[in-house]
């Protein structure tokens, strides 16, 4: 008989950070990478925030992996990390929760007694990270955007009202994004605003893809 155990041990996770470090700053950006993409080269799309005022903090999913694997050689160049798959699901959404947590409280202990403005931006499959961290997380940011994704389905907008209690919540999307189903998004942002949380719907021209314009507006906002 095969029987399944789990333990939990340490190991080493890493995350970048983009602006200034220290007391007085403004706002932090926590922001979570799509499938594929690699914590570093995300960041480099939110250079439009990168103004004196802000940080902005990539963690980096936990498990990596070779994105070309018919390449010919043992090994692809190129180098990509998720947050999970669907084998042993519970388990990894337990451990990049307790992740992000740490690294949360690690960017925040040195800023000072004056908090800045915590928003959590989850790009495609961030997007579903980014909703569970907030909804299990004790630490609630001001705004949760959920760029090019969805809320999952382990977190429903009937436990909204608990989950997302003081956070803001906006649905982001590219009217040519061939990942997304806007007309669900569309139902979502109803199904929150139906159960109490404030969420916007914001829509622009454009693919894929983490727009500047748009998340200026979003920090500015």
């Amino acid at each position: 008989m095969i029987r399944d155990f789990h333990l939990s041990i340490a190991r080493t996770a890493r995350y970048h950070t983009l602006g200034d470090s220290r007391p007085g700053i403004a706002q932090v950006w926590f922001v979570l990478h799509g499938y594929g993409q690699l914590a570093a080269r995300f960041l480099k799309d939110f250079e439009v925030l990168d103004d004196g005022t802000r940080l902005v903090v990539a963690p980096e999913g936990l498990s990596r992996f070779y994105l070309d694997s018919g390449n010919v050689g043992p090994h692809s160049e190129r180098v990509g990390a998720s947050w999970m798959t669907r084998e042993d699901r519970d388990g990894e959404i337990d451990d990049y929760i307790r992740f992000l947590d740490a690294v949360r409280g690690q960017v925040l202990a040195p800023l000072g007694a004056s908090p800045p403005r915590v928003s959590v931006l989850g790009f495609s499959q961030g997007a579903a990270t980014g909703a569970r961290w907030v909804a299990h997380s004790q630490g609630k940011p001001r705004l949760l955007v959920l760029w090019g994704g969805a809320l999952p389905p382990d977190v429903e907008p009937a436990q909204a009202p608990a989950a997302f209690q003081v956070t803001q919540v906006k649905l982001v999307s590219g009217s040519e994004d061939a990942y997304v189903d806007a007309v669900a998004l569309d139902a979502q942002a109803r199904a929150l605003r139906e159960h109490g949380v404030t969420c916007e719907r914001i829509n622009y021209p454009g693919g894929h893809r983490i727009h500047g314009d748009v998340l200026r507006r979003l920090a500015e906002g």
